[in-house]
């Protein structure tokens, strides 16, 4: 019953165009109301208990650092690098916004602020250059979606706090998928677009292009930074977006010096709007996740989902639908901190590794950025392109199919895994990591490197989403 009051509630909400902070309120309220334990202490103590917590430091931060990147010249000197390497290609332009995307995305972790930024440069010189406006803009929107999966992703910091999950491993675990996705859809664009009549851009030469590679350094070196300090545990997500924050804020008012001193109030504020937005939304998140833990709603659904339990495969499916359907009516913020918390303890109990789920669920829900009625990145393309809805989602729909495919191919992955030849290579790859390591002697030595390989080894195979570890699925 807890759960049919809990959907219905949130549909009702939903439907009525309540803002989902409140809706989500709204749904801890009536569960309350059925529970008798209406009282205001659980309300106030739980959402400040949400907002208070160490990780959530890095959203503000992260959000920070995307304004000084856009405001301090790093955008606009990605774009210039991507234009010299490969602009004068036929399509060249629309090359140069995935690449751009790729680049921005480990910058920023923000799908619509790297969308915005992007089609607000691009979007003008593909229409004097005589590109599909509707599929140019179908384009960056499927391009800025990137930007959720390779870190720093700010649903990843939120699935990890909501669920409890590792946030380095999911960083480390989403820049395989998101250079992935780069490629498939750079794959869609030039079969749709290789017979198109467009201006190509004049060639330049290599001097101008190492010229341009060199004024886009400092914007390179911060992913590497990052990536770099997460992967050697030099820093913790949190610091990482502190840092991006300063070198970010660095960059643009001493080397590039496109940041005044004048320029850092409306930053901060703007950062600020944004980070209130978010933040409220995980305090009244939290709220419902402590009833949905209180009333046992995740035991519940694990009984309406136990026939696909003994088969992982089966149940991943099945989730990805459900999170899908979910997508296409809830933004990608409020749908990771809703479903969570009522999925993550499910995952765990059907012995499927937490990470794995968590980076294929958010590769899930960047398809609900790009599906209508919500679709929050078409509605920055509609609103920067100054197109109609229904021609943004006309000119999406080839890298919606590109990225689904894509998607449907990891999850039939699993099938290999725990086929034969997926145990028989998983079996092999085990073999070849204890002989490469059986020179070292002693069980602490040995123990040592068992848990340095399932660190370092893990979130490669999570990435790949092929032939993972062994070790890997199974909840450890």
């Amino acid at each position: 019953m807890t759960l049919i009051i809990y959907v219905a509630t949130l549909l009702f909400f939903v439907i009525i165009g309540t803002p989902i902070s409140f809706a989500l309120l709204g749904c801890a309220l009536a569960l309350m109301i059925h529970l008798g334990m209406t009282d205001p202490q659980i309300v106030v103590q739980n959402m400040w208990d949400g907002a208070n917590s160490f990780p959530l430091l890095a959203v503000p931060f992260f959000m920070l650092a995307g304004e000084f990147m856009n405001a301090g010249g790093m955008t606009k000197r990605i774009i210039k690098l991507a234009m010299a390497w490969v602009g004068h290609i036929k399509g060249g332009l629309g090359y140069v916004a995935v690449i751009a995307a790729v680049i921005m995305a480990s910058l920023s972790g923000s799908a619509v602020a790297d969308t915005a930024a992007l089609a607000a440069i691009l979007l003008p010189m593909m229409k004097s250059a005589g590109y599909n406006l509707p599929r140019s803009g179908g384009l960056i929107a499927s391009g800025g979606v990137i930007a959720p999966v390779i870190p720093p992703s700010i649903g990843m910091i939120l699935l990890g706090v909501s669920g409890q999950v590792s946030i380095a491993k999911l960083f480390l675990a989403g820049i395989v998928p998101g250079i992935l996705m780069g490629v498939a859809i750079m794959t869609t664009w030039y079969v749709v677009a290789r017979k198109d009549d467009v201006v190509v851009e004049p060639r330049v030469s290599m001097k101008q292009r190492l010229t341009e590679t060199r004024n886009a350094f400092w914007a390179l070196l911060l992913p590497v930074i990052i990536i770099g300090g997460l992967k050697t545990g030099f820093f913790t997500p949190t610091e990482a977006a502190v840092i991006a924050a300063w070198y970010s804020l660095f960059v643009g008012l001493f080397i590039y010096r496109e940041i005044g001193f004048k320029d850092l109030y409306k930053l901060f504020l703007a950062a600020s709007k944004t980070t209130a937005i978010v933040l409220f939304l995980v305090a009244a998140a939290s709220v419902s996740a402590w009833l949905v833990t209180a009333v046992n709603i995740p035991q519940q659904l694990g009984e309406v989902l136990q026939p696909f339990m003994d088969n992982k495969m089966l149940l991943m499916v099945v989730l990805m639908l459900l999170g899908l359907v979910m997508g296409c009516v809830l933004d990608f913020t409020p749908n990771i901190l809703i479903m969570t918390p009522v999925l993550i303890p499910i995952v765990k109990a059907a012995g499927i590794d937490p990470v794995y789920f968590g980076v294929m669920y958010i590769l899930n829900q960047c398809l609900g950025l790009l599906t209508p009625p919500v679709g929050a990145v078409l509605n920055v393309i509609s609103t920067v392109g100054k197109m109609p809805m229904n021609k943004v989602v006309w000119g999406v729909w080839p890298f919606l199919l590109a990225e689904t495919g894509k998607f449907v191919v990891r999850i039939g992955c699993l099938a290999v895994i725990y086929g034969p030849g997926g145990l028989l290579i998983n079996l092999r790859i085990d073999q070849t990591l204890r002989c490469k390591h059986r020179h070292k002697a002693g069980a602490d030595d040995r123990k040592r490197q068992t848990k340095r390989k399932n660190a370092l080894h893990q979130p490669i195979f999570f990435s790949v989403m092929i032939f993972p570890h062994s070790g890997a699925l199974p909840a450890s």
